[in-house]
């Protein structure tokens, strides 16, 4: 028999850590990423993404995000892919956590990028969840960094990074949404790498690795 996983086995990896669940979004899962970002996710005014999706009316946020989804998937490739993980607490989606590379075989670099519901934050979640993707990309794909950015005002982000080891990595000035900012690049390395004190646990990994040929 023919199973949505055998086509696509991307969808059985699992990421799980003391308090929390990483697995690709479903389609089934795409109305709770909608619901927990309608719920909020940062202070207005204050956006911390390159692209301000999270501010759009809730009538057209849904559509896109779930274009985003898809998206992501149709275009993942051995040689450019992006995994969408939602976060999840109990039944609680909570967020998303996303890990992707270019050109991976050649660079063994990922970059990572994230975002929590405004009633999870401030818990240590968005440590555990970028700890749970380094681990992930250091001891099972074998990269040798892990990249990511932020607005250099996101204090937040930084200090997610700072505390895991990234060390910084150069600034550039980019549009960000209708204005300009200074976005700080940050890079981590599994010798820089400030390893949390509890085993992140992985399920579907060798499929995973398999489709999308990383050896």
């Amino acid at each position: 028999m023919t199973t949505l996983s055998s086509v696509w086995p991307l969808f059985d990896l699992r990421l799980a850590t003391p308090r929390l669940e990483l697995r690709p979004i479903t389609d089934d899962e795409i109305p709770s990423a909608v619901a927990a970002a309608r719920s909020g996710i940062h202070q207005a005014g204050r956006n911390p993404f390159s692209t301000p999706w999270a501010e759009l009316p809730a009538e057209e946020l849904g559509p896109n995000m779930a274009r985003w989804y898809w998206k992501c998937r149709a275009e993942c490739t051995p040689e450019s892919w992006t995994l969408l993980l939602g976060i999840w607490r109990g039944g609680e989606f909570l967020g998303c956590q996303d890990v992707g590379a270019k050109d991976f075989a050649t660079l063994r670099t990922v970059s990572t990028g994230s975002w929590l519901k405004q009633s999870a934050q401030g818990q240590g979640l968005g440590k555990e969840m970028r700890a749970a993707v380094a681990l992930y990309a250091f001891d099972w794909l074998g990269a040798d960094a892990a990249e990511s950015e932020a607005a250099a005002w996101n204090k937040a982000s930084l200090g997610v990074s700072r505390s895991l080891g990234y060390e910084l990595n150069g600034t550039t000035r980019k549009a960000w949404g209708t204005k300009a900012e200074t976005v700080q690049h940050v890079r981590l390395t599994p010798e820089t790498f400030k390893r949390p004190d509890w085993t992140l646990h992985v399920e579907g990994h060798e499929a995973a690795a398999a489709f999308l040929k990383v050896t």
